[in-house]
């Protein structure tokens, strides 16, 4: 029988590679890639096929079976997130940037648990028990009936919830967990695999929800393989700029309510307050139009949200005209700036391109393609659009605007907000706004004449 082999596995990506070299070529990272051993096959034995097991039980897909029960936080945004509260029984990953609130959070979420009837157990790998008491004691939190451990031993942590039956136990974080029958160092790629299955697999038998902490790398995935992500019921990601007050918390996967959904959070000296209406939130600091400025109605899962497209537009000293995208898809401003010099006519050589969203926040979905142009448009013509306007549709290659979904939903939250009129593309459902100015564009070139007299 051949012997197996060692892998060498990278620390910060998970790829796998048959020797050690100084530099993974999957991720870039230098001095990552450390040995694991495979695991021992040990002596030859009959194959599954010719042992029995025991019968599984099976069901049709017309069989009905009530929900899952779930427990709602004081906290309404992380309720919104998690899809409506807590589930017994679910294995939830947060990851998020280091120093982002991501400890804060958890702890406010198990007060509020626990006051909530949850029995909640809070086990600390990076900080001391006393540290987390001076943490509750800042937010107010210090009489909510958590009970604390500063363990990283996962046998030990498993005997105690086994012990104890919480209903809600937390990981901080699974980073800094260690299992005594795995071969490798606490935080290697092998330890955390093996942590997330033994508490994804401890939730499932016992019916305790696991929230488990996960420090995230440069580029901002979850550290480890990506297998940790598959094994977890919810993915969720705790975002925001160090140099802004706001935090979003957003689901990336959810088998219990809506992946993309997000909640607004604020961060104060007091901790983490809910932002319940995040579009005036984030249109708070705007002033007079000016060029350049271009508010955008989007929709992020199933709530409608306001935010602000900044372009600034300068003649470039260097050779190569800069593009420096924040809160946008690098790529698909280039995309935009293609079709607008394609289809009509107007060209940014030699011009640096400035794309910024304001307040911290990150927008993906496509249906911004015709905010990001108008702003683009505004701040090289040096022209503002007119008040109280959001933009918003889609950009074919071919210079077409396309119809987004839930029209009626971004044009309902924009009149909440007091904006009495709306540029977006031809078609789709949009009569029922009653009280807003339409302005209904079929092309990009229509949307440059009419809006810019460009083109």
């Amino acid at each position: 029988m051949a012997k197996a082999s060692a892998s060498f596995v990278c620390q910060s990506c998970g790829a796998t590679t048959s020797k050690w070299s100084g530099r993974c070529e999957a991720c870039g990272e230098w001095n990552s890639i450390v040995e694991e051993k495979p695991l021992s096959a040990g002596p030859a034995k009959k194959s599954l096929g010719a042992a029995r097991g025991r019968s599984v039980a099976l069901s049709d897909l017309s069989s009905t079976e009530a929900p899952p029960p779930r427990t709602a936080s004081a906290l309404s945004e992380l309720d919104r997130v998690l899809g409506g509260g807590l589930v017994p029984g679910s294995a939830v990953l947060v990851g998020g940037d280091p120093g982002i609130g991501k400890s804060t959070l958890l702890l406010q979420a198990a007060a509020h648990f626990a006051q909530a009837g949850l029995g909640t157990i809070y086990v600390s790998g990076e900080e001391a028990s006393a540290q987390v008491r001076m943490r509750a004691q800042r937010l107010g939190l210090d009489q909510a009936p958590v009970r604390l451990a500063a363990e990283t031993n996962l046998r030990n942590i498993l005997t105690t919830l086994e012990q104890e039956k919480p209903k809600l136990a937390i990981i901080d974080s699974i980073q800094t967990m260690w299992a005594d029958n795995v071969d490798s160092a606490p935080g290697s790629v092998s330890q955390v695999r093996a942590a997330a299955h033994e508490l994804t697999s401890f939730a499932k038998r016992h019916g305790t929800a696991v929230i488990m902490v996960g420090h995230v790398t440069k580029d901002g995935q979850i550290a480890g393989p990506r297998v940790v992500e598959h094994m977890v019921d919810t993915v969720l990601y705790f975002e925001g700029e160090r140099g802004h007050q706001f935090r979003i918390l957003r689901a990336v996967k959810n088998r219990f309510g809506p992946a993309d959904e997000i909640g607004v959070f604020e961060m104060t000296g007091a901790g983490l307050a809910e932002v319940l209406n995040p579009s005036a939130l984030f249109l708070s600091e705007r002033g007079q139009p000016s060029p350049g400025s271009v508010v955008f109605s989007g929709i992020e899962g199933t709530r409608p949200l306001l935010v602000e497209f900044q372009a600034l537009v300068a003649p470039t000293p260097h050779a190569q005209p800069r593009r420096s995208v924040v809160g946008w898809d690098g790529s698909r401003l280039a995309m935009i700036l293609a079709v607008l010099e394609a289809r009509c006519g107007i060209p940014f050589a030699g011009l640096d391109v400035y794309l910024n969203v304001a307040g911290g926040m990150k927008v993906s979905e496509p249906a911004a393609d015709l905010a990001v142009a108008a702003a683009l448009l505004s701040a090289r013509e040096d022209a503002a659009l007119p008040p109280e306007t959001v933009v918003f549709g889609e950009i074919s290659l071919s210079g077409a605007l396309r119809p987004v979904a839930q029209a009626e939903n971004r044009l309902k939250e924009a009149r909440k907000l007091g904006f009495s009129s709306a540029i977006l593309p031809s078609g789709g459902k949009a009569a029922a706004a009653s009280g807003m100015t339409l302005t209904q564009m079929a092309d990009l070139t229509a949307f440059v004449g009419d809006v810019f007299g460009a083109g």
